[in-house]
């Protein structure tokens, strides 16, 4: 049984579909067996000081990264914000920020239509 459901918002969608084949197919794999339920930092890791999770892929020499929250309210959904390719080891706090301010209006926006039902 999966350990959640992954929901790419757009800019994750076009981040993943600007990669090369081969680049988006070992993305595709690392997040399939987090999603699976392996449990493993070097592919899936909370960032430090945040809510924001990054699914983690090294192909080639390069660090890809998706940017994620949780949403567990009413099933267990891992909500991808965008990505980027690292070209440090830090990651970059706009990002980060970027991440926090998408996933504060997917929950307001979320709230507001359960509350104007």
């Amino acid at each position: 049984m999966a350990a959640f459901q992954l929901k790419l918002l757009e800019d994750a969608k076009i981040f993943l579909q600007s990669l090369s084949v081969q680049a988006y197919k070992k993305m595709l794999y690392n997040i399939d067996r987090v999603a699976g339920g392996e449990k493993n930092s070097e592919l899936f890791k909370k960032l430090e000081n945040s809510d924001i999770w990054e699914f983690r892929t090294l192909y080639n020499g390069k660090a890809y990264r998706l940017f994620a929250f949780w949403d567990t309210v009413e099933q267990t959904l891992v909500i991808a914000t965008h990505g980027i390719i690292k070209k440090s080891q830090k990651t970059p706090q706009k990002e980060i920020t970027k991440a926090e301010v998408i996933m504060k209006q997917y929950f307001e926006t979320k709230y507001h239509k359960i509350w104007n039902r």
